[in-house]
């Protein structure tokens, strides 16, 4: 069956696509347009923190979020949620691929979600949300990458208010963002429903200001007492990645 394996493979893979491992002979599919990063993979492992049995990845794009949830901490049922066609037509090729039980890709519109999920249901809700807002920065032209990047579809508010209607009481939203846009986040959890629990911020090196924060908040948290976690540096003094980036990474690096 094995010598079948890469013609499969091959198959699967439209233009300008390729296999990306993540570990434990797990592969994704990614392409130019739809990807995924280091933040990527540190908000994967910031969600894991806890046990998961049925959560969203909101805005999934290729999917990785979704497929390290399962890989790492064997959720039981998942449900990515992207906007864009050919992004869902990619994760469930992944999913596919790789024979992937309890994960389902949904290509909806995350503000209409009413009727397409059942709210106060899950227990994670996962998203790594375009960073910039409309009218800031050098937008793409290219309309997938524009989405991606900047608050073209969705706005921070419109990520944070549909986590907190998908979430059941206790149920944790984790997200990463800028630095510059915390103020927005924790205001924004508040006033949906969503009290912050958790805070790191990510620094590529000692010296060097954080570059991202990774937040966690809970459905129908008491009020205050949130833990700063210590921060996360990206790299170690001789410049090779950090034992705490190399634990996260795991054989993914590999």
């Amino acid at each position: 069956m094995s010598q079948f394996f890469p013609l499969i493979i091959i198959t699967m893979l439209r233009s300008n696509e390729h296999l990306e491992p993540l570990g434990s002979g797990h592969n994704i599919i990614v392409s130019d347009i739809h990807h995924f990063n280091t933040d990527t993979i540190l908000l994967a492992d910031f969600a894991s923190a806890k046990a998961v049995k049925n959560a969203v990845e909101l805005g999934a794009g290729c999917g990785t979020i979704s497929v390290l949830l399962k890989k790492n901490n064997k959720a039981e049922s998942i449900t990515a949620v992207e906007l864009q066609p050919d992004a869902c037509d990619m994760l469930t090729r992944t999913v596919q691929l790789n024979s992937i039980q309890g994960l389902t890709v949904l290509n909806a519109d995350l503000n209409l979600l009413r009727g397409q999920l059942p709210f106060g249901f899950f227990d994670l809700v996962v998203c790594n949300p375009p960073y910039k807002e409309t009218g800031t920065g050098l937008t793409n032209p290219h309309e997938g990458k524009m989405t991606a990047r900047h608050e073209t579809s969705c706005t921070l508010e419109d990520v944070i208010r549909s986590a907190g209607a998908l979430l059941n009481f206790g149920g944790r939203f984790c997200m990463c963002q800028r630095p510059e846009r915390l103020t927005d986040a924790v205001y924004l959890m508040r006033d949906c429903g969503l009290e912050p629990k958790r805070l790191r911020l990510v620094q590529q090196r000692v010296g060097k200001p954080p570059k991202l924060f990774l937040i966690e908040g809970r459905r129908g948290g008491k009020r205050g007492f949130m833990t700063v976690e210590p921060t996360l540096l990206i790299e170690a003094p001789n410049g090779d990645f950090s034992d705490e980036m190399l634990r996260i990474y795991g054989d993914y690096k590999c």
